[in-house]
């Protein structure tokens, strides 16, 4: 029994919702099942710049009227977007939940896309694009989607490019929600200490009158990935990495287990073997992590560090000897049950965020259908056995498999 609540309205809108009694917060927003890798070939950028324009105006609302809605009463009203979904969220003391799921529905479903202020976000945006490339340990990040996803829509930066974002007019904002907003691709997803009668009373009141809506679009699935290896001179005092390789998509049963390996290989904890074998055995780097990328087709394996241009080389094959031991040596009784206990306790923590909560579910319902509980991601984790996570190192940590991107200075 799903410890949730969710209905479908009539057009197709699915209301989700969990109650958490200690709280006084309503957290909730509009998720949908729309990315950057939804766009054509001339709207790189657009779904990020929609996400901007949501907050320019309205049928009935100017900009300064959705910005000051909830702020004047100490809430927020935010948005981001993905590969693979756009958000427009908020969180709200519990009394103004109505005030913020009106203002939330108006600026998904009645945003205009005023042309002056198209034109005001656009220098906005590419000051984004600027302070970004001036940010090599972001920017090699993103350029390392076009190395592993060449020529596919995932490897388009969701910002796009000045050319993308300069072109840009009414009319492409317009077809591309045209092509890709379906109401039974997207849901509203709350979490707060309100019943759910409530809201869905709120839901029938506010989303009623939107029409139902078939979106018309088709994803590319990815496949031809081909490793290579590209360095770049640039004008910068360090050199970065990005190595890895395409990974296990969503729905893979290897998933977890694989989480469980990159968590281990270079998670948030400093006990990481990365950080342990290159920063504190041998002081080569700052940052070094691992991080494992999940869609709806394919996935993503990155790892990254800075280091001196000197010391690139040396830092590289470190990483690559961390990767074969996986690859060789089984983890033992002692390592395998401290690397399942601290994933499950960062699994947890991460939980006790309501916000983060409320955006978990309703990314769940739209890619999986489902939710899985607390207590069945610790049962998957407690079942991977040594030999599991080898078996899987061997299958997607090959050395012959993983691309590299280096920054190098000038």
């Amino acid at each position: 029994m799903p410890d949730y609540h969710i209905h479908t309205l009539p057009n197709g809108i699915r209301i989700v919702h969990k109650q958490v009694l200690h709280t006084k917060i309503a957290h909730s927003g509009f998720i949908m099942d729309i990315g950057s890798r939804d766009e054509l070939p001339q709207e790189q950028g657009l779904a990020h710049f929609w996400e901007h324009m949501a907050f320019k105006g309205t049928e009935k609302r100017k900009s300064f009227h959705i910005l000051n809605r909830l702020e004047s009463v100490g809430g927020e009203l935010n948005a981001y977007t993905t590969k693979e979904k756009v958000c427009f969220y908020s969180s709200v003391l519990d009394k103004h939940f109505d005030k913020s799921f009106e203002l939330l529905t108006d600026i998904t479903f009645r945003s205009v896309f005023p042309e002056r202020e198209i034109e005001k976000e656009r220098g906005v945006i590419l000051e984004e694009m600027s302070m970004y490339l001036d940010t090599p340990e972001e920017a090699i990040v993103d350029e390392f989607d076009a190395v592993v996803f060449d020529g596919h829509p995932l490897g388009n930066n969701i910002l796009g490019t000045k050319e993308s974002v300069s072109s840009f007019t009414k009319q492409n904002f317009l077809s591309f929600i045209d092509r890709n907003l379906g109401t039974d691709s997207l849901l509203f997803c709350s979490v707060s200490n309100l019943p759910f009668e409530m809201v869905l009373k709120l839901a029938e009141k506010y989303l009623s009158d939107v029409p139902p809506i078939q979106s018309n679009r088709s994803r590319i699935t990815f496949s031809n990935y081909a490793p290579k290896t590209v360095t770049i001179e640039k004008p910068i005092s360090q050199a970065h990495c990005v190595l890895g390789c395409p990974a296990y998509a969503l729905s893979d049963e290897r998933r977890i287990p694989f989480f469980m390996l990159v968590n281990l290989l270079g998670g948030p904890g400093m006990n990481s073997r990365l950080n342990l074998a290159v920063r504190e055995k041998h002081g080569l780097v700052y940052t070094i992590d691992a991080n494992y990328a999940t869609y709806i087709d394919t996935g993503l394996l990155s790892i990254y560090f800075g280091t001196e241009k000197k010391q690139l080389k040396r830092t590289t094959s470190l990483v690559l000897k961390e990767l074969k031991k996986l690859r060789e040596k089984p983890l033992g009784t002692m390592q395998l049950h401290t690397a399942k206990e601290q994933l499950m306790g960062q699994l947890a923590m991460a939980e006790e965020s309501n916000m983060g909560l409320m955006m978990m579910i309703g990314k769940s319902i739209l890619d999986q259908e489902k939710v899985e509980s607390l207590n069945e991601i610790f049962d998957q984790i407690r079942s991977i056995t040594a030999s599991d996570l080898m078996d899987i190192a061997n299958d997607a940590l090959r050395e012959d498999n993983l691309s590299f991107l280096n920054y190098v200075p000038a």
